[in-house]
């Protein structure tokens, strides 16, 4: 198991064995089996352990970051963000299907999980920055992005202002934001306005977070109910501050066209959250962008369907530059 590591991260980064022990036996049944025997070996991953292997990291702005080291140490990085109210165990249910070789690095955004929950700032752009100043202390001098949600928000602002450090960026369920000058659209689900009659303490298992946490395909009931919990155990005034300052798309048109890297983007059908709209938007302003619609899924898809959502994912990180820019 991994322990909080220093600031200097000396133990972190000192032996790439500590990426892979861990995981090793998930890992070697992977390689093992086929298919049908990887969905059962999916079924069987210990959230403790993946929980446990948490450490941290005081970045030089003040905040200490949660993050989770998987897979090859040697291997391409690959930055996993997770949405609104998630944490890095939002990626549990993709990760027995994600290619080998990959250096991956779960982060707990600031707000979420074990990491800090200061009484500010949670805009998209300060996401973004802690991000960057993680992959610094990793000594990562380029990564492929990928963003869930809000996560995919912060993924696009990463790879908007910092390009030098982004090979490819991922946005599952995302959104362009409204065109410029458009009028005001009635949200299909009202989320923000059941967020903000929320009172503490948050009930895991009231009405609303079980709306919250559903989808339109089953999803493993223990995985769910503890990302009600944690999701309950986050602080009020940070759901709120992430509503008003981090989930605000009204400028992301302005900034997409300095999205230079190489882009897939993927949505399910049914998402409630990012419809029609959103995808356009978004599409409009990223015409060379590869694009997936899963017919049937909802806001997650790679927990309804990991092993198709992993297909996609891994097809394009494993694309030639020319191959992974070219539309979908």
């Amino acid at each position: 198991m991994f322990a909080n590591r220093d600031p200097n991260l000396l133990q972190a980064c000192r032996c790439r064995a500590l990426y892979l022990v861990p995981w090793l036996p998930f890992f070697a049944a992977l390689c093992l089996t086929g298919p049908s025997a990887r969905a059962s070996v999916a079924g069987k991953i210990d959230l403790e352990r993946f929980d446990a292997m948490k450490q941290s990291v005081a970045l030089p702005n003040g905040q200490r970051l949660a993050y989770v080291l998987m897979g090859d140490a040697a291997g391409a990085p690959v930055v996993l963000i997770h949405g609104y109210t998630d944490s890095a165990r939002d990626w549990v249910p993709l990760l027995p299907y994600l290619a080998g070789g990959l250096r991956l690095i779960l982060v707990d955004l600031r707000g979420h999980g074990r990491s800090d929950k200061p009484e500010c700032c949670y805009t998209r752009w300060d996401f973004a920055y802690d991000v960057k100043l993680l992959l610094d202390a990793l000594a990562v001098p380029r990564a492929d992005i990928v963003g869930h949600s809000l996560g995919s928000i912060i993924a696009q602002s990463f790879a908007e202002y910092w390009p030098e450090h982004t090979r490819r960026v991922i946005l599952i369920s995302s959104t362009g934001g409204p065109r410029p000058g458009a009028a005001p659209r009635r949200p299909a689900y009202d989320y923000a306005s059941r967020i903000r009659s929320l009172t503490e303490p948050i009930d895991p298992d009231s009405p609303f977070m079980i709306e919250w946490w559903s989808s339109p395909t089953p999803v493993d009931e223990d995985f769910i109910r503890r990302q009600r919990r944690d999701a309950a155990a986050i602080p009020l005034r940070v759901w709120l501050a992430v509503l008003d300052q981090g989930l605000v798309y009204a400028d992301l048109q302005h900034t997409l066209p300095r999205l230079t890297a190489p882009v897939l983007l993927i949505w399910g059908s049914k998402d409630p959250l990012m419809g029609a709209e959103a995808r356009r938007t978004l599409r409009a302003a990223l015409p060379q962008a590869q694009v997936k619609v899963f017919q049937g899924l909802g806001h997650n898809p790679f927990w309804e369907d990991p092993r198709a959502c992993a297909e996609v994912i891994n097809a394009f990180l494993a694309a030639t530059p020319a191959a992974a820019g070219q539309l979908h």
